[in-house]
């Protein structure tokens, strides 16, 4: 019992893991012969060549089905969200407020204006073509560089009163600011029907009340040429078609709630659960 309790040495632990390791009698390594590491050796190598082999070909026929110009799921939308510019959000919502007398309240709104159309110049535009039809532009080939599909130009001077280029200030110093309105994008979304759907801005709640507007291009338009929208990669150059609103009889002093809708076949704005599905609103409060 004594001898069995007995404890080793430390130089005798060392001499026993020296003698694990390789064991000269035996001519052993580790406990296993030189054909056995062998064969263990080549089982593993086999194992993960044939690992890595069907991690290889899982990805290859994957890549295979995936089309590089749509996604395979996308977002079951109704009809596509609506963007404001300038786009100034308070704690609930946008919420535009200024005094025409203070240039520092509105100097802001019309910086993000000229940023934002900074993308619509001419020279931004030059990789697309000047579309006239009034029809779905439906592409079959890519026809345009580095087998791309084309895109039609949308030049900020086609907003007009609302461009910047006669009004660097967008109205806003005479209490009649534009507004830029922008449909968001969805691959092959055709809006409309055929008929161009437009931008119809009123009172939230009192639609009755009179809500003087120009819109820019004429009637507020989004032109049919501009879809359908092939993908990021099919469309590299592709702009955003915009509709400017100009408010002319904003009562000052008063905060109003505005309301702009997308009006067109399959364009819904009643979602409650997406309150920018189809339609932006927001608050607007003009000071003296």
């Amino acid at each position: 019992m004594a001898t069995l309790n007995e404890k080793k040495t430390c130089s005798e632990r060392m001499e026993n893991f020296r003698r694990f390791v390789w064991n000269p009698e035996t001519r052993l390594f580790m406990g296993r012969s030189l054909i056995n590491w062998v064969w263990i050796s080549l089982y593993y190598l086999a194992f993960y060549v044939v690992m890595t082999g069907l991690f290889a070909l899982s990805i290859y026929c994957l890549m295979r089905t995936v089309n590089p110009y749509e996604p395979d799921y996308q977002d079951q939308l109704k009809s596509p969200g609506v963007t404001l510019r300038p786009d100034v959000y308070g704690d609930r919502g946008l919420r535009i407020y200024y005094n025409v007398s203070d240039n520092k309240t509105w100097e802001g709104l019309v910086t993000i204006l000229r940023t934002f159309l900074e993308a619509y110049t001419p020279a931004a535009q030059h990789l697309n073509i000047n579309c006239t039809s009034d029809t779905y532009f439906f592409q079959e080939n890519f026809d345009g560089p580095n087998k791309t599909k084309l895109s039609c130009k949308f030049t900020s001077d086609m907003l007009q009163n609302c461009s910047g280029i006669a009004d660097p200030t967008f109205g806003f110093p005479e209490g009649k600011p534009c507004f830029i309105i922008k449909m968001n994008r969805i691959i092959k979304f055709l809006p409309g029907n055929g008929t161009a759907p437009r931008v119809d801005c009123t009172y939230v709640g009192d639609e009755s009340r009179p809500l003087e507007v120009d819109y820019y291009p004429v009637n507020g338009t989004f032109n049919l040429h501009y879809f359908p929208y092939y993908g990021k990669k099919a469309q590299p150059s592709y702009s955003n078609p915009l509709v400017a609103v100009k408010f002319l009889n904003i009562t000052r002093n008063v905060e109003v709630k505005i309301v702009c809708k997308i009006i067109g076949a399959g364009i819904t704005f009643d979602n409650v659960h997406d309150p920018y599905e189809g339609k932006v609103e927001f608050k607007l409060k003009i000071e003296d």
